[in-house]
């Protein structure tokens, strides 16, 4: 069974000769640093180079390929550009009109990806694409405290926004398609913190459900599984993501109050990646079986693949990230897998 076989029937809660060995997040800049001290094979004058080419970390450190095969997992991000300086602050219809050409540019890197396409063709890696949310680009170019206001003082401007970059990523997605049918799309957000989401239910689905609603039909169309990205307790997120048709999330916070058998048992149709509290990676081998031992139950379940909630902090040492691989592998290879989908 090849990668992105395998990768498709867990997401299907089908049988696997295994669960993918994958990470979905990597780790912070200060984390390399200190792995460069600790005896990673690349000087601190390599650390860009290095984060611009994660393959070559993954598989110095063993995290993808194994016995059984390799398990990659690739970003090709695509996306509106950052905001244009000099350009002046979005406060309104007038001024975002004057920007609005500036923000939405499809950046593809046709190389990259045709590179990426030759390993998918074959089975040897999982495809992702991450796109702006709704939330999440609102945030970025208003500013949060700005924002919040203007659910009730700028509707307008808001759903003016969200149109269009509704028809932007639906735009991106179709010349992204001319070279290849990625896995898996995620939509990043952001929009919970360790209390919940940071809008209501109303704002979520006068602002961002109408264009989830016309976004989700056209990925799904494709046969890819949409997913959002949010940190924080996701909980009550949940319910109205699957209102307009997403059908999984991570990171799965732990820290964050998180519970992932939880979502299963509320949820049992709902995929997930991620959920391995990363802050008890800098505990030792121990702590890390414990938490193996705790997410087991879902592992066993399908639907789901094990990987760090969030990126691997700098309180990790080489050492024990190199620990926590090796237990990543073992619990995902010797597994009594028996998937169940409801």
């Amino acid at each position: 069974m090849n990668t992105t076989e395998r990768f498709h029937r867990v997401m299907e809660f089908k049988e696997v000769d295994r669960l993918p060995v994958m990470e979905w997040a990597d780790w912070w800049g200060k984390t390399l640093s200190r792995w460069c001290m600790e005896g990673l094979p690349y000087s601190m004058d390599d650390l860009e180079k290095i984060r611009g080419d994660q393959v070559i970390l993954y598989e110095h450190l063993g995290q993808i390929r194994d016995d059984l095969g390799l398990d990659s997992q690739r970003w090709l991000i695509i996306g509106p550009c950052s905001d244009p300086k000099g350009r002046g602050k979005i406060e309104d219809i007038k001024s975002y009109l004057k920007v609005r050409e500036h923000l939405y540019n499809i950046r593809i890197n046709e190389n990259y990806a045709k590179l990426w396409y030759k390993k998918h063709k074959i089975g040897d890696t999982v495809i992702l694409l991450q796109l702006s949310g709704f939330f999440w680009f609102l945030r970025g170019k208003l500013g949060f405290d700005q924002l919040m206001y203007a659910f009730y003082d700028k509707p307008d401007l808001l759903h003016q926004i969200n149109k269009d970059l509704c028809e932007f990523n639906i735009n991106a997605l179709k010349e992204f398609f001319k070279i290849d049918i990625p896995d898996l799309i995620i939509i990043s957000e952001d929009m919970s913190y360790n209390n919940g989401p940071m809008i209501s239910k109303e704002c979520f689905d006068e602002f961002l459900a109408p264009y989830y609603k016309k976004l989700v039909p056209f990925i799904k169309e494709n046969g890819i599984i949409p997913f959002v990205d949010s940190d924080g307790d996701v909980h009550k997120l949940i319910p109205w993501l699957k209102e307009v048709g997403i059908e999984g999330i991570l990171p799965l916070e732990r820290q964050s109050g998180v519970d992932i058998i939880k979502i299963r048992q509320n949820h049992p149709n709902f995929r997930m990646i991620g959920g391995f509290d990363k802050m008890v990676m800098k505990d030792g081998e121990e702590a890390m079986r414990r938490e193996f031992e705790r997410i087991l139950p879902v592992m066993k379940q399908g639907g789901y693949i094990p990987s760090c909630d969030h990126q691997t902090p700098p309180a990790v040492s080489l050492e024990y990230y190199r620990v926590y691989v090796s237990l990543l592998k073992e619990y995902c290879v010797n597994l009594d897998y028996s998937p169940q989908r409801h």
